[in-house]
């Protein structure tokens, strides 16, 4: 079956159409990931996606987005994420205006208070936003490892009844159910509670044949050879005791790099020149330079 550009929930009947549809978009998936994004679609069941920096994580979340047609929602987490931040907060000064205009009104405490404290008051964070929307967004918590334990568990009713609880509101459900898609660069172990409520895939380095067709998708104008001489390069970099090895994302940037500097083959001399595009520590450049850049190179 051929897929439209932008497709609906009803539109995805197999696995086969995941693959295809990612692959318009440029992304290359194996049938574990399918199987996994298609249970996200047909069971509602949210994604946790664990694997290394610059393998595609996030980006699984986007293509989801466009092959839905449907609103991508994004909690970037970093440490201190709290309630106000990625759920709700009230709009105090919207409130102390109404406070200020009810003032001679005959209106008991009460009502006051059940007033100022209604939907119209509330301002709506990623979460809040996800439950709330008319039509099904996916909704994509980034980096939730970089939170601490205690936002997880903001996390765990919305995962498990995909509602949330406001203490002044009571409890607001989800009417259109987000497709939640979670990643994790293992900084640190994430709670039993969370992973008990995901569905779970890590995403390892590609295989130098499967980051070549990435590539062949990513940039397809560019010179074959050239990138052909990139993912070796950057297979090659990735055997190295290195403090943060280069990505997908990152072999990526270094052909496009080249190929902007008009190179046509990767000698020693324009590796070493793109070398911050694949490195990203004077540790790592530092190593990768005592241990001789022709000599890898040529590995």
């Amino acid at each position: 079956m051929s897929l439209p550009v932008t497709s609906r929930a009803e539109d995805i009947i197999g696995i086969e159409d995941v693959v295809r549809g990612f692959a318009r978009f440029g992304y290359v998936l194996d049938t574990a990931l399918a199987t996994a994004i298609h249970l996200v679609i047909k069971l509602g069941k949210p994604l946790l996606i664990e694997g290394h920096a610059g393998v595609g994580k996030t980006e699984v979340a986007k293509v989801l987005a466009l092959l839905l047609d449907a609103e991508l929602i994004r909690l970037q987490c970093h440490e201190g994420l709290d309630v106000s931040s990625a759920v709700y907060e009230w709009n105090y000064q919207k409130q102390l205006l109404a406070i200020k205009l009810q003032e001679r009104s005959e209106q008991t405490v009460e009502e006051k208070v059940k007033h100022i404290f209604g939907p119209d008051y509330l301002l709506e964070r990623p979460l809040l936003r996800s439950i709330r929307a008319e039509r099904s967004p996916v909704l994509l918590v980034d980096e939730v490892d970089r939170s601490d334990e205690a936002f997880e568990a903001f996390l765990l009713e919305l995962l498990s009844d995909f509602q949330i609880s406001v203490p002044e509101m009571g409890t607001i459900r989800a009417t259109h159910r987000p497709y939640v898609i979670l990643t994790s660069n293992r900084t640190r172990e994430l709670s039993d509670a969370l992973k008990r409520r995901c569905l779970y895939h890590w995403i390892d380095y590609p295989t130098l044949e499967k980051e070549m067709e990435i590539v062949g998708l990513k940039l397809p104008n560019m010179q074959h050879d050239l990138a052909g001489q990139v993912v070796r390069w950057v297979h090659t970099l990735r055997q190295m005791d290195l403090t943060k090895p280069p990505g997908v994302a990152e072999t990526l940037d270094c052909v496009e790099a080249l190929s902007s500097l008009g190179a046509e083959r990767l000698d020693a001399e324009a590796a070493e020149r793109t070398l911050g595009c694949v490195l990203k520590t004077v540790e790592d450049v530092s190593k990768i330079k005592a241990a001789g850049i022709e000599k890898l190179r040529s590995r």
